[in-house]
């Protein structure tokens, strides 16, 4: 009876791995589609409205509630295409830029907006003098935790350079805790931001197949021997004929 149940259980455990990213998946479909659904439903429902009177079939068919998440998931990215081709051009850019002059004038809207305006615009350039995807010791020097650098300031008393690292959680990466490092505490890595998100919401199981992680902080002299350094080969002197000698003359 023991034995029958074995594959039952291996089947079962298979199945159960095999559902998990699909479900997943599905979930952050589904809050994907009900967010951008949500933005573009007003747009449809007037449509379905107006055209009650002349059209009521496609009214009755803009009625249906699967009809009108897909036309307003589709209409709200339509409206986000356009709104980035529109901030490419002059036009656009002076629109949006007397839309966050009135954004600021709102004492907790401006400090949400500009917060996370900065946030983006700092984690689509590369910081000075530093990677952008480092390893911290957190939250024990025996241990690394991925980190994103925001910024680097300098200590007001010794003039160190001091990094903000974001260390996002898994699998949730909108969370986590921001540190303050020194520069030469950092484990640089050549891990691009797309690569950090991947193995951060994926808890480790999407990642590049080899990062640094020795304990050696960027700043600290290697311990391995330096390399010899090549022998130089250059050109032989050529050998001078011996002067013949001159025969001495004995003294009168």
């Amino acid at each position: 009876m023991r034995r029958s149940s074995l594959p039952v259980q291996r089947y079962l455990v298979t199945g159960v791995l095999t559902v998990i990213p699909l479900w997943l998946t599905w979930i952050v479909f589904d809050f994907v589609l009900r967010l951008l659904s949500r933005f573009g439903a007003p747009w449809v429902q007037a449509l379905a409205a107006a055209s009650e009177r002349y059209l009521p079939t496609l009214s009755a068919l803009l009625g249906r509630d699967w009809i009108q998440n897909l036309l307003a998931a589709l209409f709200t990215l339509a409206a986000l295409v356009g709104l980035g081709w529109l901030a490419t051009h002059v036009l656009g850019r002076r629109l949006i830029q007397g839309f966050e002059r009135l954004i600021g004038r709102i004492p907790i809207i401006q400090s949400v907006y500009g917060g996370t305006k900065k946030v983006l615009e700092a984690l689509q350039t590369r910081p000075e003098g530093t990677q952008r995807v480092v390893l911290i010791e957190f939250p024990t020097p025996e241990m690394k935790a991925v980190g994103l650098v925001t910024r680097v300031l300098k200590d007001a008393e010794t003039g160190e350079e001091i990094a903000a690292v974001y260390v996002p959680t898994t699998p949730n990466p909108t969370s986590g805790y921001l540190e303050l490092v020194p520069t030469k505490r950092l484990v640089p890595t050549d891990w691009s931001v797309d690569q950090a998100m991947s193995f951060i919401i994926s808890g480790g199981a999407v990642s590049p197949e080899s990062t640094r992680f020795g304990f050696r902080t960027l700043g600290e002299p290697s311990t391995s021997p330096p390399p010899p350094a090549p022998r130089r080969r250059g050109r032989r002197k050529p050998r001078q004929p011996p002067k013949p000698e001159t025969p001495q003359t004995p003294p009168a």
